[in-house]
């Protein structure tokens, strides 16, 4: 084994580091913004949807009845009109490979909905007492297949493994300065500096291009997309007092969100009207 000093190193690394980087790039459909992309779509959809069968085989699931049929129908539009939009624009399917399924879990006491790569998307009843509507229904799940879209979850993943993988580097020629740091002022405060810093703005930033995205979705598949606003009128009333502050979440505030999407609305109307299949 030969010597090397620190700076030839470091200049070596970094063309390493650029030679995977540079090449696994890819872009988000219609917002075009440029995301790093280091791990497969098969390997992350073949996880997703292993995880996916053991939540549907532990979880009490509504089986029948209006409030599944209409979550199977808003979610069959959407997929439909993303299909048909981008094959009119003469662009690659994102979901052509998609296994899709929505199934409505039984708890009401969960107001969420969340989605896993590859179509696999599951709302809460819980959820359904503050959506009140197919409109509102549709702005939700439009947000969680914008997620799935945009890949949101492998370029988490891949972002997750290149700061672990620069910063055990950086500290290899800092002594461990950077995660003495960092376990200090998670002993001081209980609060994680990266996650912070990097993910949590980060996170922020994804579930705002969901919310463009999903306010697209609706609009292609024919729905109402001005209840959106009504609906995180609702959600911030339900919310009151109990949302963090912004730095500490990984979600834009409800009245962020309102704010956006008045801001959006006039324009993807517009832009995006409901698409002939």
């Amino acid at each position: 084994m030969y010597n090397i000093n620190r700076r030839k190193f470091l200049g070596l690394f970094g063309c390493s580091c650029c030679s995977i980087i540079l090449p696994s790039c890819s872009t988000v459909p219609i917002t075009e913004r440029k995301q790093l992309s280091i791990i497969s779509d098969a390997r992350i959809n073949r996880q997703a949807a292993q995880a996916y069968e053991n939540f549907r085989s532990k979880s009490k699931l509504v089986t029948a009845g209006a409030e599944l049929r209409n979550i199977r129908d808003v979610g069959k539009k959407i997929q439909v009109a993303v299909s048909s939009f981008f094959e009119k624009q003469g662009k690659e399917d994102p979901t052509k490979n998609f296994g899709w399924d929505y199934i409505l879990v039984d708890n009401d006491k969960v107001v969420n909905a969340w989605v896993m790569p590859g179509g696999k998307v599951a709302v809460f009843t819980g959820l359904l007492k503050v959506t009140k509507n197919i409109d509102a229904l549709s702005i939700v799940m439009g947000h969680e297949i914008a997620h799935a879209v945009a890949r949101h979850s492998v370029e988490r993943m891949s972002h997750a493994m290149t700061i672990n993988l620069g910063t055990n580097i950086a500290d290899i020629f800092l002594g461990g300065a950077i995660n003495r740091t960092r376990n200090t002022v998670g002993r001081n405060t209980g609060l994680d500096i990266f996650q912070l810093g990097i993910m949590n703005p980060f996170g922020r930033k994804q579930e705002t291009e969901a919310d463009y995205l999903g306010l697209i979705f609706s609009s292609l598949s024919g729905f109402d997309i001005r209840e959106s606003v009504k609906l995180w009128e609702r959600m911030s009333k339900k919310n009151k007092g109990k949302e963090p502050p912004a730095f500490l979440s990984t979600h834009p505030s409800s009245k962020k969100r309102i704010e956006n999407l008045n801001n959006w609305i006039e324009e993807v109307m517009i832009k995006y009207p409901p698409i002939k299949v």
